[in-house]
């Protein structure tokens, strides 16, 4: 007679709670919210709101001075934060936990490969790279606002570090930020079932803690760093829309023509959103992406060719030399343009951090976490040097050979890309095709913002009232408009005002985060071992 067989006792995780989703939220007017998360992130976004319409100057000139106390003081934090994530993600990828998969061993991909990348261009990077894909490699080149390492303006030198800066600025370091965040949320959500939320990536740390006080103070600060991150990119695809629908149609850009444009797209979003994941932001990366390679094959094939395939190598070597100098925080000669350059987009990274960390685990699942961050830092990092080199080489090229607007090097950096098309042929459907892949993008990124907001306030519900998206949405248009108007003329140091100081307390707990993520991965990783030394045949 055959001994019974002894079922297999499931290992247990250390960090096991019995939360359930959604049980703090309250429901009112039809919605489901998460109290008070939702009333303090949105009372302070309207405050906000309300002070910069009341008093525009007086809210111009706070957010200056809390940007200006913020570099003075935590330079050095958004200096290494970025290094320290990249070093991270890098350990993460070679180590025995990279072969952790979010949502567990069976868990499938729900997004094919092209239209992951997609979705991830994007809500990451869409609109940075319209505004900077020619305006930064010819400022850093001509000393619009400084030059990285203080090279000599318009030497080979200058040349060579415009695009390293560029790169160092857009590629590896920036998408480790957002891994970071996406593969913690993804993580804690899909492997550990606690809630979508910023406060669970800190579950090994605080245990239940993380549904007090302690979690209401993360979700929040991710909700503001999240709106100020998501207004600055909104404004600035908005000046830039406006700039080019002025140098098409002859007119001058105005203020008020901005806002318009704000409100306008914000109409747009809501429609987004009220069609839904694969009706609204799924559809319109793959517009976006599609448009942007085509505009960026026409600008490498009517452009500087030569140089630019040339470029690509050289490019990527250039990188590789100057990171560890522009990396360094110690003593730099070029103090100014690391303020106004350097750490505005780290803090302009970290402050999208929430949201487009979010949105990437809501669209990994089942992805290995080796799979995930070589993917998710690698790819965009390819399209960053490719996308850089044939926009930056073409307007260098112009300036050198003093061919149209650019010859004078850069006048309104919004306007740099329809000055680089107008010399090239076909420039009215080509600047036309560019205005409409703004908009475009602006709209992907409010709709699947008010996803990611709206999450984290309705306490990491996935399936909340579509009302709640449509407030978010109409939310980030106000900031947006709000930012703009409270700069005045000042429109673009506002938003970068905006950015850096919501981007500071979101900063440390994205530190803490990763020791919180390390350990409940390590975790997980005791959990799958301990199943398979289990389940393997006894070999007496």
């Amino acid at each position: 007679m055959n001994d019974p067989i002894t079922p297999i006792e499931p290992e247990t995780s250390e960090y096991e709670t019995d939360y359930e989703v959604g049980q703090d939220n309250v429901n009112v007017w039809g919605l489901d919210i998460h109290n008070p998360v939702f009333f303090l992130s949105a009372g302070l976004v309207l405050l906000f709101a309300a002070v910069s319409l009341i008093f525009p100057g007086a809210a111009g000139a706070g957010l200056e001075a809390a940007r200006s106390w913020t570099l003075q003081t935590f330079d050095w934090m958004f200096a290494m934060t970025p290094v320290l994530l990249l070093i991270f993600c890098v350990f993460l990828t070679v180590s025995p936990l990279g072969r952790i998969r979010l949502g567990g061993v069976d868990a499938k991909p729900e997004f094919a490969l092209t239209s992951w990348v997609a979705m991830l261009f994007a809500a990451g990077v869409g609109i940075g790279f319209m505004f900077y894909g020619a305006a930064e490699p010819l400022a850093y080149f001509t000393d619009w606002f400084g030059t990285p390492l203080d090279a000599e303006a318009g030497s080979e030198e200058a040349r060579r570090l415009a695009f390293s800066a560029t790169l160092f600025h857009w590629g590896l370091s920036p998408w480790a930020i957002y891994a970071v965040v996406g593969l913690a949320l993804g993580f804690f959500a899909y492997n550990k079932g606690l809630p979508l939320t910023i406060r669970s990536a800190f579950y090994p740390i605080l245990g239940d803690r993380v549904w007090g006080p302690w979690g209401h103070f993360i979700d929040t600060m991710a909700v503001i760093s999240t709106v100020f991150g998501l207004a600055t990119t909104i404004g600035i695809g908005a000046m830039q829309a406006s700039s080019g629908l002025s140098y098409l149609l002859g007119f001058k850009p105005t203020l008020l023509m901005q806002v318009g444009l704000v409100l306008a797209i914000t109409g747009l979003a809501v429609i987004s959103v009220l069609r839904g994941m694969d009706g609204g932001v799924k559809l319109l990366s793959n517009i976006n992406m599609t448009i942007a390679l085509l505009l960026m094959i026409f600008v490498f094939v009517a452009g500087p060719t030569l140089a630019i395939t040339l470029g690509f190598g050289e490019n990527f070597i250039g990188y590789l030399k100057d990171t560890p100098a522009l990396t360094n925080w110690f003593g730099r000669e070029d103090q100014a343009w690391f303020h106004d350059w350097t750490i505005f987009y780290w803090a302009w990274w970290i402050s999208w951090s929430p949201f487009v960390g979010m949105f990437i685990a809501r669209i990994s699942r089942g992805r290995t976490v080796r799979e995930y961050l070589s993917v998710v830092i690698i790819a965009p990092f390819i399209i960053c040097v490719i996308w850089f080199t044939t926009f930056g080489e073409t307007a260098i090229q112009q300036y050198e050979a003093g061919a149209g607007d650019l010859a004078g090097g850069i006048q309104t950096a919004a306007l740099s890309l329809f000055q680089l098309l107008d010399t090239l042929p076909l420039a009215t459907i080509t600047s036309s095709a560019a205005v409409f892949l703004l908009v475009v993008f602006i709209v992907t990124s409010a709709d699947s913002g008010a996803l990611v907001v709206d999450s984290i306030t309705s306490g990491g519900k996935t399936d909340a009232p579509v009302p709640q998206r449509v407030f978010w949405a109409c939310m980030l248009g106000v900031t947006a408009s709000m930012l703009l108007y409270g700069g005045g003329r000042a429109t673009l140091q506002s938003l970068q005002a905006g950015t850096i100081a919501a981007a500071l307390p979101f900063t440390a707990i994205l530190l803490v985060c990763c020791i919180s993520l390390y350990l409940g991965m390590r975790d997980e990783l005791r959990i799958m071992k301990a199943t398979n030394e289990a389940a393997a045949p006894d070999p007496g």
